[in-house]
């Protein structure tokens, strides 16, 4: 089987650099156009933006960990990696859609992998409105904020605020609060992968709103619709038995 053309990409990290200068130094370098593969080296920020970067090709990526945590890369090793590109498991992703309506009369539309989240700007708690295909949910949320995530993105901030890990062939989102305060009990939702979940923010003025898709973020916002992107589809690669069901899996008993 010929061995796969790939297009390697790094972090500014020195260790992602030095992994850069290895792999193309063994294997070559070809742009992301005539490729077969992106293998990205850095840490899962790092590959969220290479997803995003790439998300008009048609092209897998396989990351490597030159990071951090690396939760959405396999471990880094120099030798046989077309071997381990050929026996790759694939996830498919699709991302949030983010449109942000802004108190200046702007419409700012963004994509987020793991999540989209609304952030109090001020020191005051924001209140929020939550409405699900155009239907209100919860009349209002007073809190430091609140997410939706995808499955692929339920390990990262929506675990931090306490929501739910989801399996990643799940069709459903989880609506996470940041710190209710009332109610106080309310502990987010679940809601299928079709829905349009819309967040409106009371009182603007007094107590202002960002929005961030996956770091990404838009300030002053008056209320911002989030939808999953079935036109746009990530393909991940993972190692055999360590693919991103697994680790979603391994990451609630860990």
């Amino acid at each position: 089987m010929p061995r796969p053309k790939i297009a390697f990409t790094a972090s500014p990290a020195e260790d992602a650099q030095a992994a850069l200068a290895e792999l193309t130094g063994h294997y070559g370098q070809l742009p992301a156009e005539a490729a077969d593969v992106i293998v990205a080296l850095g840490g899962d920020g790092f590959m969220l933006a290479t997803l995003h970067a790439t998300e008009h090709l048609d092209i897998p990526v396989y990351g490597m960990n030159r990071g951090t945590v690396g939760f959405l890369m396999n471990s880094y090793s120099a030798r046989g990696l077309p071997a381990r590109l050929e026996r790759a498991e694939r996830a498919l992703i699709n991302p949030l859609r983010m449109t942000a309506h802004t108190a200046a009369g702007d419409v700012t539309q963004s994509l987020a992998i793991n999540e989209v989240s609304l952030l109090r700007q001020g020191p005051q708690a924001a209140k929020l409105r939550i409405w699900v295909d155009g239907r209100l949910r919860l009349e209002e949320l007073v809190c430091d904020g609140a997410l939706i995530c995808t499955p692929a993105g339920s390990t990262a901030y929506n675990y931090s605020a306490h929501g739910p890990i989801l399996p990643i062939g799940a069709e459903v989102l989880a609506i996470t609060p940041v710190a209710a305060f009332r109610p106080r009990r309310w502990r987010g939702a679940l809601v299928p992968k079709s829905a349009q979940v819309s967040f409106e923010v009371l009182s603007p003025h007094k107590r202002p709103v960002m929005a961030d898709a996956d770091s990404r973020s838009v300030r002053d916002v008056l209320r911002v619709d989030v939808a999953s992107e079935p036109a746009i589809t990530h393909r991940l690669l993972f190692d055999p038995g360590h693919g991103l069901e697994e680790r979603l899996i391994r990451e609630q008993f860990s």
